[in-house]
């Protein structure tokens, strides 16, 4: 069965897919992502990433082009057309098409896609042997609420902890963690309490995260939400 993504309203085998070289988000960046992990075939914590979905497309002026009943049902479908039991779906919405400008038509049609990608989530090794990771500046812009597909920092961050023989980066700055590469960072401070950085600006709003802290109080845990050091 060949793989299928959906692309501006229809399900395409993937060597068919086609998005338009002024494209924004191919020539700018201008664009939103978010992923949804799927167990067993169902959609894991999918409301709140499509609350952050429609956050960052409102930041960045953006149109929703679907309901959250909307965008669940093309999720669903997409998992069921291709037969997906364990992985994520990915999303993407750019702002459309048009003749490179750094200035654009207020009413484009956005493009949107979305593809799933099988993974192992259930039983990962690092989960049971821990992983090591590499320290690196934060070079990202200003507003990393926004889930934007500008991951070019990212990218470099990642090849570094590649070439450190290393899982992940956690991304630094002014002396301060931020959060790794792609993932929520978290310390065990001396006290025993679970650490992450509080939501800002500087952080992604992670939804992985969220779940961690409903996790640990539910559990009796002891969190603080604060900056940490190196």
């Amino acid at each position: 069965m060949p793989r299928l993504v959906y692309l501006n309203g229809d399900f395409v085998p993937l060597d068919q897919a086609q998005i338009p070289v002024m494209d924004r988000g191919f020539l700018f960046g201008d664009g939103i992502y978010e992923v949804t992990a799927v167990l067993g075939g169902r959609l894991i914590d999918n409301p709140p990433h499509l609350a952050r979905l429609d956050r960052s497309l409102a930041e960045i002026g953006i149109a929703n082009p679907h309901s959250d009943a909307d965008w669940t049902r093309l999720q669903t479908e997409l998992v069921r057309r291709n037969g997906l039991r364990d992985g994520l779906v990915y999303i993407e919405v750019t702002r459309g098409v048009f003749e490179r400008d750094f200035l654009c038509p207020t009413d484009l049609p956005p493009t949107v896609a979305m593809f799933t990608q099988a993974k192992e989530l259930r039983d990962p090794p690092a989960a049971k042997t821990g992983v090591a990771v590499v320290t690196v500046p934060d070079l990202r812009w200003k507003r990393r609420d926004i889930k934007s597909v500008s991951l070019l920092a990212q990218v470099l961050a990642k090849q570094a902890a590649r070439e450190a023989g290393v899982a992940e980066a956690w991304m630094v700055e002014d002396g301060y963690v931020t959060e790794g590469a792609s993932s929520t960072a978290f310390i065990i401070a001396p006290s025993g309490r679970i650490v992450t950085r509080p939501l800002s600006t500087a952080v992604l709003p992670g939804i992985t995260r969220s779940a961690v802290l409903k996790l640990a109080e539910r559990h009796g845990l002891r969190f603080e939400e604060r900056p940490f050091a190196v």
